[in-house]
């Protein structure tokens, strides 16, 4: 930590694992770790069921697989993994939310990284939302210790108090300016953050 303002570490990477079961199609500013499961239903359209390039349909309920030229498909797999996603690989930086795929016949449990086909897409920096907190992603406190994204543009329910301007290695890699570190996961695990 750097000075005696600067605020404490924040544990994103102890949520993320839950968001990356979910749906994450929650408002801008929910908990990250507050979402259901949705659950993905067989819609006998591809020969392996969401298979990346595939897209599904948006339900109120659960996701079917659809053809991508259907007026019903909503969203693309951009990755597709077997196993539980906190044991797995994280989904691409830009994912807008997860699936969570459970198994059923011909059908091996995983999950599914998926990017609506149409705007937004509260995985991209500074959206909002979306399963991985990345750099260009604003975030507020939410209490001690926490914070959940919000959009940049102060859209959401929830203005922006720090903007994560880098990923890096440690937080000796941060930026003087930097005022919260984040912890991210994967290959740079520590967010860089200001104020804005």
């Amino acid at each position: 930590m750097r000075g005696k303002g600067a605020v404490g570490a924040v544990c994103l990477a102890c949520l993320l694992p839950a968001a990356l079961l979910t749906g994450c199609r929650g408002p801008a500013g929910a908990p990250v770790g507050d979402a259901r499961p949705t659950p993905a239903t067989t819609g006998g359209y591809g020969a392996e069921f969401l298979a990346v390039g595939e897209c599904s349909s948006f339900g109120t309920t659960s996701f079917t697989e659809v053809p991508c030229t259907s007026e019903r498909a909503a969203a693309r797999v951009v990755a597709r993994y077997d196993g539980a996603a906190t044991d797995g690989p994280l989904c691409p930086a830009t994912t807008d939310f997860v699936l969570h795929i459970s198994a059923q016949t011909a059908i091996s449990p995983g999950y599914a990284c998926m990017r609506n086909l149409e705007p937004p897409h509260p995985g991209d920096p500074g959206g909002g939302g979306g399963p991985r907190t990345i750099p260009g992603d604003c975030v507020y406190t939410s209490g001690e210790g926490q914070v959940r994204e919000t959009p940049c543009d102060g859209s959401g329910t929830h203005r922006p108090q720090y903007r994560i301007t880098k990923a890096a290695p440690t937080r000796d890699d941060c930026p003087a300016s930097t005022t919260l570190y984040v912890q991210l996961g994967g290959s740079d695990p520590v967010g860089c953050a200001s104020r804005v």
